[in-house]
């Protein structure tokens, strides 16, 4: 089997950042898929699974209800923890969904309240969430990619 893209790309180097995964086209249709690499892999420890859990739902929440709402398509952690993918139509680049991802950031730090959708009816595992730890990833996240900018896969 071919590698799949994903895994071509030296994790070894990868750094907190915003990406450009790969982009995939369909008749007149492209969609985007971006890193949203929270943490450095293999060098920092992974974001626990309640606060990724937590960064989950209030993201998913707010995409889903801000302006590009309807350009959305998916938002969701990477298997490792280090991270979440978002999947947009569209052929993006990191440059064009920026201050959308500060502002989810933004929202994420300030959020109050019961966490949207953890409920019993309402997900598959609703007690696993931690907004504390949350905002402090997403918090350490907005530093790091407001002064860095990070936009392309470091080789």
């Amino acid at each position: 089997m071919d590698r799949i893209a994903s895994f071509k790309i030296n994790h070894l180097n990868l750094l907190p950042g915003l990406y450009v995964s790969r982009r995939d086209s369909h008749s007149a249709c492209t969609v985007t898929t971006f890193d949203i690499r929270i943490t450095a892999p293999n060098r920092e420890p992974v974001i626990d699974m309640p606060a990724l859990h937590t960064i989950e739902h209030l993201a998913a929440t707010y995409l889903r209800n801000c302006e590009h709402k309807d350009e959305i398509i998916y938002f969701g952690p990477m298997g490792c923890r280090t991270g979440c993918y978002l999947v947009m139509f569209g052929d993006l680049n990191s440059e064009d969904v920026f201050d959308m991802i500060i502002d989810v950031c933004d929202f994420i730090i300030s959020y109050k309240g019961e966490i949207p959708g953890a409920k019993p009816e309402q997900c598959g595992n609703y007690s696993e969430q931690n907004l504390n730890m949350a905002k402090y990833y997403i918090n350490k996240y907005r530093n790091e990619l407001t002064q860095n900018r990070r936009f392309v896969y470091a080789e």
